[in-house]
């Protein structure tokens, strides 16, 4: 098998796949097994199309860096430590010079804000979900959060993947690993650190944001299927859910690949909150049902068309039924 994989018919690479016992391998295996394939050598809509064909939402389009495990004593959550108190205002600083240099040159454009109040005046934490569609679509909710004023108030964090935490190059590097973020890990030791802190830092009445697809590609205006993780942990910690849909449309400017550059609606739902009567599990999927109604919505009253997927059905039926 080699890159011609990809110009095969969905139905022959499906059987390649389940041949190979593909859908029963854990994540990086999924990636590696692609990568051999020539994936991320071929062009992104072509690598995003294939994603969505075979109901693979949850991997990313792009190869991200390899991840570094961490171990407890890189960690600090909380950032407990003088030094990172330091580093944290340092790289706020310069993401604060980036965001609104983005903004000045066109690289960021935000056309419209709905539903802001619902980021206001709540007396809890809370988790925010969004939908990702770019490396730094952060920045955008970042503005939008210091906009509502609640900055005054409380802090947003948010849950990034290990490797941009540990391997990430440059100014971006600095950013992932010091703008209050919260990596996960592979290491359990680190991840009972991780939930831990993520328990203090909500009853704290603190925002996080969590990416509920889990991966990222490139512009792609669809609602993803939902992971549970960040329906697990609001529960958890009976705190709402603020689901956040951003849609786009193109701009008059151009980015400096000469690609067009997207102009952002933010749609920002109401909370989202568990219900007594049902038990952690039920309150779960729930959430991760009404988040997934809230967006589907949103997508379809913007674009005026209704959402569906060319995921073949036999893959659909299967990942609704898990």
């Amino acid at each position: 098998m080699n890159k011609d994989f990809f110009d095969k018919d969905i139905q022959e690479q499906l059987h390649i796949l389940e041949n190979e016992n593909f859908f029963n391998k854990n994540e990086l295996a999924q990636i590696d097994f692609l990568r051999n394939l020539g994936f991320f050598e071929i062009d992104i809509n072509k690598r995003i199309q294939f994603l969505e064909n075979a109901g693979l939402f949850h991997l990313d389009v792009n190869d991200d860096p390899p991840t570094v495990p961490l171990t407890l004593d890189q960690v600090d959550y909380l950032t407990k430590k003088i030094k990172n108190k330091i580093n944290r205002k340092m790289a706020y600083s310069a993401a604060t010079k980036y965001i609104y240099k983005a903004f000045d040159d066109h690289k960021l454009i935000i056309k419209d804000v709905i539903g802001i109040e619902n980021l206001q005046n709540l007396d809890t934490g809370a988790i925010i979900t969004c939908n990702h569609f770019n490396p730094f679509d952060v920045f955008t909710l970042e503005k939008i959060f210091r906009d509502s004023g609640e900055h005054k108030k409380r802090r947003l964090y948010k849950v990034i993947r290990e490797g941009n935490y540990t391997n990430f190059p440059g100014l971006y590097g600095m950013l992932f690993r010091n703008c209050d973020t919260l990596p996960l890990a592979s290491n359990k030791s680190v991840m009972v650190e991780f939930m831990k802190s993520i328990s203090i830092i909500l009853k704290k009445k603190n925002y996080i944001i969590i990416y509920p697809e889990q991966s990222m590609w490139l512009n792609y205006k669809k609602p993803k299927l939902l992971q549970p993780g960040a329906f697990k942990i609001a529960v958890k910690n009976k705190c709402p859910i603020i689901p956040i849909f951003i849609t786009m449309e193109d701009s008059e400017y151009k980015d400096d690949d000469g690609s067009i550059v997207q102009a952002y609606t933010v749609n920002i739902g109401k909370p989202i909150y568990s219900k007594d009567e049902l038990s952690d599990k039920e309150n779960c999927e729930f959430l991760k049902s009404e988040n997934y109604s809230v967006w589907k919505k949103i997508y379809e009253d913007f674009y005026k068309t209704p959402l569906e997927y060319s995921t073949e059905k036999i893959r659909l039926e299967a990942l609704n039924g898990r």
